[in-house]
């Protein structure tokens, strides 16, 4: 029993003890409340009068545009094949015009050729590009020395309004002569005016057949366009001149 009594004892002041701290907590609370709170008058207005804003910088981007690699070509232009000439079987003499009759200005040797640029329409000729030349000239089609390669027909046809300027071989002799190339026979100039030939340029061996033996020859001439060559001497060494 005494133990009860003392336990009701001490319940008794542990309640009083909380009560008495009850108090005291509620007394520090009312003491650190401030006293008045500020009303809008009391509160400083906010101005920005005084106040520069600095922008912050900008920085420019700077977009690099690729650059293409690529090279651009230019349009593919197709050309028709080149017509050429070629000098076969031997050498093919290149001309002023399209005639024997004018003079031979170059030589396409044997196994080489030149580019065609153009026909003539009243004769197998083509006008060609003189290798390694600037200048050009007339070959012959219709001889075994030349072939042509490719299609003749696309090339531009040209006739030429040119004539070629006559050559003459005249014999001044009584005997007759005999002309290579060519294997003409030539009067005396009793047998005038069969002693007279016009010739192609070229040139030109002369044998007298009026001799005893073999037909001696008796003059080398070089004949061009405008030659007027005379046979003064024949195969016995007798000299006359044509009058």
């Amino acid at each position: 029993m005494v133990i009860i009594k003392q336990l009701k004892k001490y319940r008794t002041l542990s309640i009083a003890l909380l009560f008495v701290l009850l108090i005291q907590s509620c007394a520090l609370v009312k003491l650190d409340t401030p006293s008045a709170l500020p009303t809008a008058r009391d509160i400083e207005p906010f101005t920005t009068q005084d106040e520069t804003v600095t922008p912050l910088p900008t920085q420019t981007l700077t977009v690099e545009t690729p650059v293409s690699t690529e090279t651009e070509l230019p349009p593919t232009v197709v050309s028709s094949p080149k017509v050429k000439i070629n000098a076969v079987n031997g050498n093919l003499f290149i001309r002023r015009g399209p005639d024997m009759a004018f003079n031979p200005i170059s030589v396409l040797y044997k196994d080489t050729s030149a580019e065609v640029i153009a026909r003539d329409l009243l004769s197998k000729w083509v006008q060609i590009k003189i290798p390694n030349s600037d200048k050009t000239g007339w070959a012959s089609i219709q001889t075994k020395y030349s072939q042509v390669e490719g299609d003749l027909a696309s090339v531009p046809e040209f006739t030429t309004t040119e004539w070629p300027v006559p050559a003459y071989l005249r014999n001044c002799t009584y005997h007759r002569m005999y002309v290579l190339p060519g294997e003409i026979y030539l009067n005396s100039y009793l047998g005038y005016p069969e002693n007279e030939i016009w010739l192609y340029p070229g040139t030109y061996t002369v044998y007298d057949i009026d001799v005893p033996g073999d037909p001696m020859e008796v003059l080398q001439v070089d004949i061009r366009e405008g030659s007027d060559e005379e046979i003064i001497v024949d195969g016995l060494g007798d000299h006359r001149h044509c009058p």
